[in-house]
């Protein structure tokens, strides 16, 4: 099985601060998630350009597509970019991952997250959306859809009219199953009447964290995934250091998390999206799935930033393969 996903291009720009002062010199919020404009993020950029920083592709579902590259399966990426220096690194690294690019390229500015670091490890994050969020269905062609037998949507795309329900009813008649993430507790309580709509109708596979899950069933996670199982063939909640609860049909399994040093819990739930797909694509049980997922989130949290580190992945394949042995 082949996959797609579409989701906001934003390169992450990952700086470590000396102090919290520059956060107060630039009135952001520790801890916080703002969206800002142009100019906002090249004072970012620019008042702490001494500092170290590293540069990687964003976007939750541009994890998730990179991870399983990793992991070995035939994948594609969807999303927009500017003809400037971000656009060219965003869509360099993507490639350099494995993924197959399906950039939409215009002239402008492409998105951008600054993620501030500070020196207790807390990430304070400042997204400029640029192109990313111009994405419409009419700029995405048949030969992006074509070939791949599931696309994965990033939840965040549903503000975005002209491309969300588009891209979903496209996909629905080329017959591809369609797995959808919820991205974030605010969005789901922003678009609630919109995803009961749409999530019994398009969606096939659906993932979501606790809080995700119970802002949008109204029920503890234990009992929203029996709801959601309702609406879809396969649903995924992740209940962070207790595991995650899979489900298929009438049958659900809770996994473990593994046991690990946390140092940063960023691209946790775009790993385990990842590993769980994965094991799908494999034609695996679900409970196969989620252990895969489990695996991948667990090396994602010892390491700073949303990509397991390279010198991890030959283990983690070896354990991928013992999963599916079973």
């Amino acid at each position: 099985m082949k996959i797609t996903g579409i989701g906001n291009a934003l390169l992450d720009v990952l700086i470590r601060l000396e102090s919290d002062k520059t956060l107060r010199k630039l009135g952001l919020e520790k801890g916080a998630m703002d969206l800002i404009d142009e100019s906002k993020m090249k004072e970012i950029q620019g008042l702490e350009s001494r500092l170290p920083r590293s540069e990687a592709p964003g976007g939750s579902v541009s994890n998730t597509m990179r991870s399983l590259a990793r992991l070995g399966a035939t994948v594609g990426y969807i999303g927009k970019i500017g003809n400037d220096k971000t656009g060219e690194i965003y869509e360099k690294e993507t490639a350099k991952a494995g993924v197959h690019t399906h950039f939409v390229q215009n002239e402008g500015v492409s998105g951008c997250s600054t993620v501030l670091v500070s020196p207790d490890g807390e990430r304070t994050m400042a997204t400029y959306l640029g192109l990313a969020a111009t994405l419409n269905d009419a700029e995405i062609t048949d030969n992006m859809l074509d070939g791949y037998d599931c696309i994965y949507v990033e939840g965040y795309l549903i503000s975005n009219e002209k491309l969300f329900l588009p891209v979903l009813q496209r996909a629905k008649k080329a017959g591809l199953k369609i797995a959808l993430d919820l991205a974030n507790f605010n969005i789901v309580n922003g678009f609630r009447d919109l995803l009961k709509e749409v999530i019994p109708e398009y969606i096939d596979i659906l993932f979501s964290n606790e809080s995700e899950a119970e802002a949008f069933t109204g029920l503890p996670a234990r009992e929203a995934i029996r709801e959601l199982l309702k609406m879809v063939d396969i649903s995924v909640v992740t209940i962070g250091k207790d595991g995650a609860l899979a489900g298929r049909g009438n049958d659900v399994v809770k996994v473990n998390a593994h046991k690990v040093n946390v140092l940063d819990t960023t691209g946790a739930g775009d790993n385990f999206a990842a590993g769980f797909l994965y094991g799908y694509a494999q034609g695996a049980s679900t409970e196969q799935s989620a252990q895969i997922g489990a695996l991948l989130a667990g090396n994602v949290v010892e390491t700073m930033g949303a990509q397991i580190e390279s010198g991890r992945w030959e283990k983690i394949n070896l354990k991928v393969c013992e999963i599916l042995r079973k």
